[in-house]
Parts: C-alpha cells; structure tokens; sequence
C-alpha cells in the first residue's frame, strides 16, 4: 500500500510539473515578446533621436560654410581676376577679397582654382598672405580628377572628403563651382578639418551604435573606419561596392527597403526614416535623415543586441520584480489546479483503469456540485450501462460467431466449385487452340504469345493447313474471362463453318462469311443490345508453292520486318458484328524469306505501363518488331514477353493478349 501510495503521489509531482511548465512556457513568452517590443520601441526612438540631434549640429555649421563658399564662388572681383588672371592689379583685389571670407570659415582657410591656368590657390593661417599658385592641376593625375570631374558635374556644388597630396591631412572640401555667365571659370571653396567633423558625430561612446554619412548613391563619405570610406566620390561619383552602405548590406531585401527609406527621407528633409536591415552580419536598426545643404544621409546604425537602451539597475529591477510575481502567480495556480482538478481526477483514473480492465463494480468518489460532481455522476451511470451492454454484446457475438462460421464455410465450397469450374473450362479452351498443328507444320518458324487476363479469355488463334497452303489467324471477341471465354465457342464455331463452306485461299469472303454466321446466332439469342458482341480479326493466307500472301483483317494489321523496316497492312476499321455491316477486302504481297509476319490483338498495343502509365502504342511495338526481327523465333517470343512486363512495371494486365508471328524460308 505505501509503495502504491507513493507512485500515485509521484505521478501528481510529475502532473504538476507538467502544468507549471505549460504555465511557464505562455507566459515566458509573452514575456520575451513584451521586452523584444521595448527594445525596439526604445531603440527606435533612441536612434531617432540621435540622428536628429546630430544632424542639426553637422547642418547647421557646414550650412553655415556652404553659404560662404556660395559667396566667395560668387564674386564679382574673383569672377574678374580669373578672367585676366595675368593683370596684377586683379590680383589684388582678388586676394583683399577671399582674405574677407577666410577670417569667416571655420578652417580660416580658402582655395581657388582656375580653369584657364589650371593654377590651384590656397590660403590658411599659416601660408604668407598673397595670391601665387600653390601647385598646377594635371588631367593626367588621379590626385586631381576631383577638379576636372567638379568642372564636368551638373551641380554647382560637390562636398568630398579627400586626403590633400600636399597638406598632408584628410579634408572635407566644399567644392563651388566659378560660373559668369554660364561659362564656368574654375572652382572655389574651403575644407574643414575631417577630424574635427568625425569627433562631433562619428566618435560616440554608445555602444552597438555606429554612425556614418552617405551620399545620394550609397557612397560612404565618414565612417569611424576610414578604410569605409569612398575618398573622392562626391567629385567622380565612383565608388567601389564595399565602400558603398548598399554593398554593406547582407539581408535579401535590405537594399530595396534603404533605397524606399532613402527617397522617404530627401523628400521630407530633417524628418528621420527608420528600417531594419542586416549590416555587419548583425540584425539592426537604421536611421537617417537629409541634410539638404550637404545633399548627405546621415545614419545611425543601431545594434539592439549590443546598444545600452536601458539603465542596468532599472533592468536588474524589473527582471527581478517580474520573476517574483511570474513564481506567485505559479505557486497559485499549482495549489488551485491540485485542489480543485488534480485530486478528484485522480480519483476517476482508478475507476476507469478498473472498468478498462473489466471490472464494474468501481469505487467513486463522492460527487460534489461542480462539473467533476457532474462528471462523477456521468461516470456511474456509464460504468452501469457498460455493464449492461457487455453482457447483451457478449451473447450477441456468440450468435454471430456462429451463423458467420456457417456462411464463411458455404461460401468456401462455392467458391472451391466455381473456381476448379474455370479451370476446367481453361483446360478445354487451350486444348481448342491448334498448337499441335502450329509445331507439326511450322516447328520454330513460328512463336505464339498467348496471355488470357483471367484464367480463360476472349482471344483464340486459328490455323488450318491443306497441303502447301496454310491459313493463320487471330480473334479478339469482346469481354474477358467467362464470357469472353463464351464468345471464343461461337466465333470458333462460325470460322470452322466459314473453312468448311469457302475452303482456305480466300480471307477475305472467310471474314465476311463469319460475319454473317455470328449475326444470325446472336439475333437467335436476342441478347440485349448493352451487351458487347464485337470480335476484331485478322486472316493470312500462305500458299509456299506461289510464294504469296493474302491478308484480310478486322482491326488487326499484318506487321512484317526484315530489322531494317517495319511495314504494316491496314485492315478494316469495322469489327465483325458491328452495328454498321462492312466489306472485307484481301491484300496480297509475295511470300519473302528471312521475314517475320506478326499477328497482334490490341490487350497487347494498349497495356498501360511506362513511367507516365501510358499505352505500349503503335510506335514502340514497329521499334521492338525491327529490332528483334532477326533472331531466331524462341528468342523473339522471351524478347516480346521481356519487354511486355518491363514496360508494365507490376501494373495488372489491362486485355487478353494474342501474338502471333511467323517466318517461312
């Protein structure tokens, strides 16, 4: 008893254990589902806000250089002396006038580059105060495709950041282009020191945040790895695919999604689009927004799994707060479930293992007014009427065992007549068939495939010999088995007559006297016209001292092949006993040697088989016919019989089947 006591005590702990983890696993999802929304609602608004606030801070000072450098572009001293770069006076002025902007730019730096001399001028804190060429721009050399490319571009502004040969620093140079009117006379501008731009922007602390700044065309132009970044594209426009943010992206539709984001954002600038995209192999969040007066994108990346979107202590707390209340809320749930369900079905497996194992008298627990009580009620009754119908069924079986052993043993011996009836009849329909004759006078000249689909069928073949001349021909009547097998007694007996009355020579008049024979004999019967009387055939006539072949045929054709060709004669489209009476008419060839003549019944054309369950066909038969043309007989019969059951595949046959060929020499 204790040991009985103790395993249904255990099978509760296990039963409760299965219930506080089915507990468990709904609410530790909804759990993880709740935190996943925060961090992306919280890492959305953060990389928002991030991006805003540092796109203001980059806008507003470069702005601010752009403005200059639209100025200094745009006047009318510079545009002068770059007309009569030689006139020294111009010089002068010139210089008086970009010195006026320098003391405004950030750098306190200003260059000017002239298209006619392809001088460049430059000017900082730190270079004597005058207007001489710092160095002479080459087409030839990659260093300066910037000014030549700045000079070909649509716009009158480029923004590149672009390592400078001979400062040696990494600049982002505001690139303006000299017009007057309409003819662009060179290039002017400032640079801004990368390494301060990178500092207010690129060079956070947070980490799993990486901020970067693209152009209209994905190219990179600041990244915190300078190996990122496409040096010279804003003037070229060329950039290779991993210095582009696009070429960076793994996901099968990041690309799309940034380029939607993209156009969302140039179209509404400040405003920060927000998309999902793998980068780094990682999962993040990227935001970015338009900066108008640089024509830049910048982005923030966002990695929600690294990015610190919470404070630690806050963290710690809610985690620790949500497991005590998760363990309450299952400690309850565990003491309800044990008391109120647990318990008392505990009590209703004991009886149902008691009737499983057929007893009735069970031991119920004492109903309550709940639905267990209800449940409880409901068990009694049914253990009274199982009861009740195991016995009535009982007696019924015995009945039924008995009068189902009476009827399965009637049905045996029925059956065991009727079917050594059909073997009987089988015995007798093949002693019909004139193999004896067929071996006598043809002996290996000849090969007979005869296949019944049941034990007894509707085909036959025919021969009769008078001398030298033989007569040869198959019949398919319609139907299979019995009364198939029926159908053969009276086609047989209507071609004996037909021999009898016409002699062998003429196929055709035989055909047409059979014709006749079987019409009259089944109008005598007045069979029912849904019933199927049909019969194909087809009759060869060989006369071996005139070396000819006469053929006459009911839907079965006369095949013959050397292995080089396949020819056929066509018989008549119409079977004999048609509803519609035809005219049989005979064709005659020579007799050759070394050909073979086939005979086939249609079981055989339209077996389904193949890898589709196709019919054999016209077709493959003409190809087996050709390529087993010349072997001897015995071996064409196993060559037609293999290729009959390889093509079938296992499927059952579909007709009966009657082949017959011959060779004289």
């Amino acid at each position: 008893m204790a040991d009985r006591w103790f395993g249904i005590r255990a099978k509760s702990a296990v039963a409760l254990l299965l219930l506080c983890l089915v507990a468990l696993v709904p609410v530790a999802a909804i759990g993880f589902q709740v935190f996943k929304n925060l961090r992306e609602h919280f890492g959305e608004a953060w990389a928002r806000n991030f991006t805003e606030l540092h796109g203001e801070r980059i806008a507003g000072p470069l702005s601010r250089e752009v403005a200059l450098a639209r100025h200094l572009a745009g006047s009318l001293t510079i545009r002068d002396w770059l007309r009569h770069e030689d006139d020294e006076l111009r010089r002068r002025q010139a210089s008086i006038e970009a010195e006026s902007y320098r003391r405004d730019f950030i750098g306190h730096s200003w260059f000017i580059a002239s298209r006619n001399s392809r001088a460049y001028y430059y000017r900082d804190d730190d270079t004597p105060e005058s207007l001489a060429p710092r160095y002479f721009l080459d087409p030839g050399k990659p260093e300066d495709a910037w000014f030549f490319a700045t000079l070909e571009n649509p716009s009158s502004l480029n923004i590149n950041p672009n390592p400078d040969r001979w400062l040696k620093q990494v600049m982002v140079w505001i690139n303006v282009i000299i017009q007057d009117d309409g003819e662009r006379l060179g290039v002017a501008g400032t640079g801004v020191d990368l390494t301060t731009f990178v500092s207010s922007f690129l060079h956070t602390a947070e980490p799993g945040v990486t901020p970067l700044i693209i152009d209209r065309n994905g190219a990179i132009q600041a990244h915190p790895d300078p190996r990122r970044i496409a040096w010279a594209s804003g003037a070229t426009g060329n950039a290779r695919p991993q210095e582009t943010l696009f070429g960076q992206l793994t996901g099968p539709d990041d690309a799309a999604h940034l380029g939607a984001s993209m156009r969302l954002a140039s179209a509404s600038p400040g405003k920060v689009e927000v998309t999902p995209a793998t980068l780094d192999g990682r999962r993040q969040l990227l935001a970015l927004t338009w900066l108008e007066p640089l024509q830049w994108y910048l982005v923030t990346a966002v990695d929600l799994d690294d990015a610190r979107l919470f404070e630690d202590a806050w963290a710690r707390t809610a985690l620790v707060a949500f497991g005590l209340v998760l363990l309450a809320v299952l400690a309850l749930f565990v003491l309800s479930v044990d008391r109120l369900l647990l318990r008392p079905l505990r009590g209703l497996h004991r009886s149902a293992m008691a009737l499983a194992s057929g007893r009735f008298d069970v031991d119920l627990p004492a109903a309550g007014q709940d639905e267990l009580g209800d449940l409880n009620r409901a068990f009694s009754h049914m253990a009274r009427q199982l009861a009740n119908h195991t016995r009535e069924l009982e007696e019924q079986v015995r009945c039924r065992t008995a009068e189902l052993f009476e009827a399965n043993t009637a049905m045996a011996a029925a059956q065991k007549k009727l079917g050594d009836s059909i073997q009987y009849a089988s015995l007798i329909q093949r002693a019909l068939l004139p193999d004896r004759e067929l071996t006598t006078l043809l002996g290996e000249h000849h090969l007979v495939l005869w296949r019944p689909r049941d034990v007894v069928g509707g085909d036959f073949y025919l021969f009769r010999a008078e001398g030298e001349r033989y007569l040869l021909g198959i019949v398919d009547c319609a139907g299979h088995g019995v009364p198939g097998a029926l159908m053969t007694m009276l086609a047989r007996a209507a071609f004996d007559d037909a021999m009898n009355r016409h002699g062998l020579d003429r196929p055709a008049e035989l055909l047409q006297q059979a014709d006749a024979t079987l019409r009259h004999m089944l109008d005598q019967a007045r069979l029912p016209r849904a019933i199927a009387t049909s019969t194909d055939a087809a009759l060869v006539h060989i006369d071996r001292t005139a070396r000819s072949l006469r053929y006459a045929g009911a839907k079965i054709d006369l095949y013959w092949s050397d292995g080089e060709e396949v020819h056929r004669l066509p018989a008549q489209r119409r079977s004999l006993c048609d509803r519609k009476p035809t005219h049989y008419v005979e064709q005659e060839i020579p007799l050759r040697a070394g050909i073979t003549y086939t005979l086939v019944t249609d079981g055989y054309l339209d077996q389904a088989g193949g890898e589709l369950g196709f019919g054999f066909g016209d077709t493959r038969f003409c190809d087996l016919l050709r390529h087993v043309a010349r072997l001897p007989l015995s071996r064409q019969a196993a060559a037609l019989d293999e290729a009959f059951e390889s093509w079938r595949r296992g499927l059952p046959q579909r007709d009966d089947i009657t082949l017959l060929s011959f060779r004289l020499d």
